[in-house]
């Protein structure tokens, strides 16, 4: 370990107990090392072992069920890591070494104030009294850009936005001033201006504060702007390492080449997104990469396009209660309006607080509208009786967020598909429905050996597929895709973009497509509506938003975007 290399990882195997004679090895003989002053980036999916390694460095893996291979090294400043004393491990991390973690809202504690759970640091790590905790507090939270420190000091997690709460825990990190920063996934479920205005501020703190940065992501885009050098790795090994300009702009492996060329890109809209299997058939003796499709996919509408759903003044306001007896109006929609032809896709975008979730769940009837109509079919949707509406469930059904939580974990993969054809009695019986739950599942690329398995048994990624199946056992004319895919890693998201179009090509399907990733948006859309504090700013086809956009917004929002090379 030379005296610029401020952390080294030497053949790092990490192992965790399942059970009495079960070990899962999750890190397999990683090595690399982070030196003084620079960013380095670790890269890759989920399960690739990234998060380990850095927790792992912190000292906050499981003690009970984590085997650690007695040959393994971790080196800080001439330090060997895991040589040390509860009490020493705890004294350096924090103030040494120090960590922002993926989740702010999880991360912090909700019944203490963001300047209590900074001034802790302070007063733990540095001895502050609690004034001089204080001082210093106020200091980082300016140092940081929060609004109002001398009111923010004093406020509580859930009164800060997502961008303000990872702000006091990238405070928390610094407060020490550590020698190393490690930042994991810290912009992952952020909008992209916030996203973008966090990596400007760790990089002006990396060189204000001459810190070294271990920079956590699967998002090769993000690297690109703040990265020195890279280090990417799949299951638990380091597949390609270098210098960053290198391993983006000439990259040897073939799953570093899948990461760069899975995500959509503003330049080109391929008929399908190549996935990781694609490249990783590369190599001496396989069978060379298939031809990409001739044609770019085509998209906006045209004169010729048939009406399904026009949107009139959509509004819908809630009601939060002030004082002892009055209440104020909060408008989440302001006057939306839009028309949604069969067989095409409307991409909703804006930051958290637009109100684009709203409009969706709005149409849906999960939020009671306060004004406005939706034609379906010669239908208000609006205006419908419940009795009426239940006809019309089944025509319009909605893909949420995080595959985790949309599925019942106590019903199989079979019970989760029969129960909606049961409730709509589509099918004659049972063996019917089965059958059809079969071929779902094979049209969303699942074995029919997962209809016996339970949710938990499956990947994010396939738990989203199983969503959509269930989707699509009601036969539906329009899907509501709330950011279903933003909680995907990069190659498993371009599998499901390329489910979802295959099935509008098959079914005409008609998409409602939500999201703040605007990279999506334009592949997967054939006219955009930004949002901005519940009001349509703008609104025009896909290509020409991108390519003219005529609201200081949308260009703010598409100046975020990052990219990479």
């Amino acid at each position: 370990m030379d005296d610029n290399t401020l952390l080294e990882i030497a053949d790092l195997r990490i192992a965790f107990r399942v059970d009495r004679r079960t070990t899962l090895e999750a890190v397999r003989g990683v090595s690399f090392q982070v030196p003084r002053n620079a960013t380095v980036a670790l890269v890759g999916e989920s399960g690739s072992g990234k998060s380990v390694s850095s927790l792992a460095v912190m000292g906050l893996l499981p003690p009970d069920t984590t085997v650690i291979d007695p040959a393994s090294r971790i080196r800080f400043d001439g330090r060997d890591l895991l040589t040390l004393s509860a009490d020493e491990r705890r004294a350096l991390c924090g103030k040494d070494i120090a960590m922002i973690f993926q989740e702010p809202m999880s991360s912090l504690n909700p019944v203490f104030t963001a300047g209590a759970q900074i001034g802790e640091v302070l007063r733990l790590h540095l001895g502050m009294s609690a004034a001089q905790a204080r001082r210093r507090t106020l200091e980082l939270l300016d140092e940081v850009g929060i609004p109002d420190p001398a009111v923010k000091i004093d406020a509580y997690p859930s009164q800060m936005s997502g961008g303000q709460q990872q702000r006091v825990m990238i405070a928390m990190a610094i407060a020490c001033a550590p020698k190393l920063l490690i930042a994991d996934e810290p912009t992952t479920a952020l909008d992209v201006t916030i996203q973008k205005q966090i990596m400007e501020l760790l990089a002006r703190l990396q060189k204000r504060h001459a810190m070294a940065v271990l920079f956590i992501t699967h998002d090769l885009g993000l690297v690109a702007q703040i990265a020195d050098h890279v280090v990417v790795m799949r299951h638990g090994e380091v597949r390609e390492a270098g210098p960053a300009q290198d391993v983006l702009q000439r990259p040897q492996d073939g799953y570093t080449k899948a990461l760069l060329h899975c995500r959509p890109s503003l330049d080109a809209r391929p008929w399908h997104l190549p996935v990781i299997a694609d490249y990783l058939a590369e190599g001496p003796g396989a069978s060379p990469l298939p031809p990409p499709h001739p044609l770019e996919r085509q998209r906006g509408y045209r004169p010729d396009d048939q009406p399904l759903l026009v949107v009139n003044k959509l509004s819908k306001s809630f009601y939060l209660r002030q004082g002892w007896f009055g209440k104020r109006e909060f408008q989440a929609v302001k006057d939306v309006s839009f028309t949604l032809a069969r067989g095409k896709t409307l991409g909703v975008v804006g930051e958290s607080g637009s109100g684009k979730t709203t409009v969706g769940l709005t149409l849906l009837r999960l939020h009671q509208a306060t004004g406005g109509s939706a034609m379906f079919d010669g239908r208000d949707l609006l205006a419908m009786t419940a009795r009426e509406f239940q006809a019309y469930k089944r025509r319009i059904q909605i893909i949420f967020q995080n595959p985790y939580a949309s599925l019942n974990p106590r019903f199989t993969v079979g019970q989760i598909l029969l129960e909606p054809m049961r409730i709509h009695r589509i099918g004659a019986d049972d063996r019917e429905r089965t059958a059809i739950a079969h071929g779902l599942l094979e049209k969303v690329g699942l074995p029919a050996s997962a209809f016996q398995r339970y949710p938990h048994e499956f990947s994010g990624g396939q738990r989203q597929r199983i969503a959509i199946a269930r989707c699509l056992t009601m036969q539906p004319e329009i899907l509501v895709c709330d950011e279903s895919v933003s909680a995907l890693d990069v190659s498993v998201q371009a599998q499901v973009l390329n489910l979802l179009q295959d099935l509008q090509d098959e079914f005409g399907l008609s998409y409602i497509f939500i999201s703040h990733d605007l990279s999506v948006v334009k592949y997967i859309a054939d006219q955009v509506m930004v949002m901005h504090q519940g009001a349509v700013v703008e609104m025009a086809d896909s290509d020409q938003l991108y390519r003219d956009p005529a609201h200081p917004y949308t260009r703010a929002l598409l100046a975020a975007i990052p990219r990479h090379g």
